[in-house]
């Protein structure tokens, strides 16, 4: 299976979903980190992944 930008989301929220359970505190920084990934993501910063 080849990871491409389709799959880094899914990849980042199920992870980021993990974490926010285990540890509550961290949701802010989650949160932040996700919507940074996601706005990178969304520009088109990694189009050499797919």
């Amino acid at each position: 299976m080849t990871i491409t930008v389709a799959h880094i989301q899914p990849i980042i929220a199920i992870l980021a979903g993990i974490l926010i359970l285990v540890m509550p505190r961290l949701l802010n920084f989650i949160v932040a980190i996700y919507l940074i990934a996601v706005g990178v993501i969304g520009l088109g910063l990694f189009r050499h992944l797919s």
